[in-house]
């Protein structure tokens, strides 16, 4: 080990729980303190965690680094999310790699460098942006969840959106209405910061960088209708609206454009492919951006894309949602999501419309499309900022982790 650097600061939580980050410069075989199985020598700045209890010397703070940035994703709808903070961060010279679980690797392109895990390790990035609900604790660098959609209510707080792993160091919130609940958590358990950022997956849906690839000459002006749907069983509309979405696409007085979770088995997705034609095409989640600025109107269920797609200031007709707001037009029977539809394309005022502003407003106020610049400040802030306490040391979670990794 050749030269440590330390920035010293007093204890927030006293003498009896002091951390120590150090910054050190050194050229070894991989260090046992990241856990790591020997990867050959290497040359880096590094943060070397270590607990120290009853301890009343000052903490050493670690001098922020943030060169090398892992992309981690475990479902398509990953790509989109994880796309624009890639775009941002070449965009300041970072260097980006991605690694995807149980992901089709086909859908990546000729620029984005896929690693595997051991691979990971040895390319030792100094943050790890996560469009999942967990991360690899072993995967070395700063977690941040940037969130695979919107809080719709489909489960309690202590099972759903606001659920605290323990695993991420970071959360990057997408607007004031999250923000808030998650400031609150940080402060009772003090081992993650909260920054509010906006969603990057929506930076396209308002500043564009290239043309969409739509074919929708077939719509031939008639109002194009979205329809998806989530994947949860009992509240997924996909199944149920099947013979529904037949015979209105068949009257064609609406052009279609159709979409399904990627969690939803095969053989909804050939059923669904199999309604294309003059007045309906199927398109894939991870296009989805493309599909929200085409259409002029949504029917979905419980599914996050609804508050995803009202953030345009566009109606949503929604079927049978579990939590249904004011600015949503709920129905509940079949024979009743035609005329919803009409009803939502002919509403330009009124309340609901002044209800809908109000809550894009409040879950993402951001139209800038620059959320992920916002996401790589805050990841800087977060990194010259750690947090005061250590994450839980959360044993049989990350022996989950490692097991459905294969690692």
């Amino acid at each position: 080990m050749s030269r440590v650097e330390l920035l010293h600061r007093r204890s927030a939580v006293g003498p009896t729980y002091a951390h120590w980050k150090v910054a050190v410069t050194h050229q070894c075989a991989r260090s046992s303190a990241w856990g790591t199985r020997g990867v050959g020598p290497w040359t880096r700045t590094e943060a070397l965690w270590q607990d120290r209890r009853s301890c009343p010397r000052p903490i050493p703070v670690i001098l922020p680094t943030m060169q090398k940035l892992l992309l981690f994703g475990t479902e398509l709808y990953a790509l989109p999310i994880l796309r624009p903070l890639a775009a941002a961060a070449r965009a300041r010279g970072l260097q980006v790699r991605w690694y995807l679980h149980d992901v089709d690797h086909a859908q990546l392109n000729d620029t984005e460098v896929l690693l595997s895990t051991g691979a990971v390790r040895a390319y030792a990035p100094d943050v790890v942006y996560a469009a999942s609900n967990w991360v690899p604790d072993f995967f070395p660098g700063l977690k941040v969840q940037l969130f695979h959609g919107f809080s719709v209510d489909k489960r309690s707080q202590q099972k759903g959106h606001y659920r605290i792993r323990g695993l991420f160091d970071l959360y990057c919130t997408q607007g004031p209405e999250t923000t808030v609940g998650f400031r609150q958590l940080a402060m009772q358990h003090r081992h993650f910061s909260v920054a509010e950022t906006g969603w990057p997956k929506l930076d396209p849906l308002f500043r564009p960088t290239q043309p969409s690839t739509l074919d929708l000459i077939g719509a031939a002006g008639r109002p194009i209708v979205l329809f998806g749907s989530t994947f949860t069983d009992g509240l997924s509309a996909a199944p149920l609206l099947l013979r529904t979405l037949r015979e209105l696409i068949a009257q064609g007085d609406h052009y279609w454009l159709l979409t399904l979770h990627p969690r939803c088995s095969p053989e909804l997705f050939a059923r669904y492919r199999s309604l294309c034609g003059d007045s309906a095409q199927f398109v894939e989640s991870d296009r989805l951006i493309e599909l929200m600025r085409a259409a002029d109107v949504l029917l979905a269920d419980t599914t996050s894309l609804v508050s995803e797609f009202v953030v345009q200031h566009k109606p949503a007709v929604t079927f049978r949602n579990a939590a249904p707001k004011r600015h949503m037009l709920n129905v509940s029977n079949e024979d009743e999501v035609g005329h919803a539809l009409e009803t939502a394309l002919s509403e330009r005022e009124g309340e609901r419309m002044q209800a809908l502003h109000h809550y894009a407003d409040q879950i993402h106020p951001y139209r800038d499309g620059r959320c992920s610049e916002r996401v790589l400040d805050a990841t800087a802030a977060a990194l010259a900022n750690p947090p005061t306490e250590c994450k839980p040391l959360n044993l049989w979670r990350k022996l989950q982790i490692r097991q459905r990794m294969g690692w």
